[in-house]
């Protein structure tokens, strides 16, 4: 009689767990006929995770409409124009707020996370209120994004405070400043224009044609 002996035989089955699909992103973004096929990245080994990973010029295609998305509600959105400078309920102007820029976003390669980094002009207190109003409208930020870009799942959102704008335009400003204070470039050979040549530029059509020339028969 045939015994099988399967105590010593472990079996652990592997349930993948997909993290994202095709129909995640599938919303009608103005730009059409886009693949949405997504690449899967291979488990390591024991790992039962298989992550999807989207193709990069979709992955760009939805960074720069999100960009422009959040542009267009600093401008025009009240509840995120509020939150960014509350003196605007109060009747201070609104658009102030435009102080307040998009100059990048980043979205992971499974579309899953959104950086949206935040450029904020102003003294430290405006800043500090600025971004905390922002970070408190993450959820709001995120229900918009998906009505705007009908997307079924909208990635996390996450503010990052973005300086380098700042920093740049206070440079440009020191330059110009010294440049300014330097003033115009001074002649370091005389005070006045160079006369080196002033005896070479008269009139040389009044001048006798023969002068000076000499006839060998």
């Amino acid at each position: 009689m045939l015994h099988l002996h399967l105590h010593h035989l472990h079996i652990r089955p592997q349930v993948p767990s997909l993290l994202c699909s095709p129909s995640s992103f599938a919303g009608s973004l103005p730009i059409r006929n886009v693949n949405p096929t997504l690449r899967r990245t291979k488990p390591l080994d024991g790992a039962g995770t298989v992550r999807c990973m989207a193709n990069p010029r979709r992955v760009r295609m939805v960074a720069k409409q999100i960009q422009r998305e959040l542009s267009d509600m600093l401008l025009t959105d009240k509840v995120l124009q509020y939150a960014i400078l509350p003196e605007a309920a109060l009747g201070a102007d609104r658009y102030l707020s435009s102080l307040t820029t998009i100059s990048d976003v980043q979205v992971s390669g499974d579309l899953q996370v959104v950086k949206v980094f935040v450029s904020v002009f102003g003294d430290d207190r405006g800043k500090e209120v600025a971004l905390a109003g922002l970070k408190s409208k993450v959820k709001y930020v995120r229900g918009e994004l998906g009505r705007r870009m009908k997307l079924r799942l909208t990635p996390e959102i996450r503010f990052i405070e973005d300086e380098a704008m700042e920093k740049g335009s206070r440079v440009i400003a020191i330059l110009d400043k010294i440049k300014a204070d330097k003033g115009p470039a001074r002649n370091l050979d005389g005070d006045g224009p160079d006369s080196s040549g002033a005896d070479d530029d008269g009139d040389w059509e009044g001048d006798d044609p023969e002068e000076g020339i000499i006839y060998v028969d």
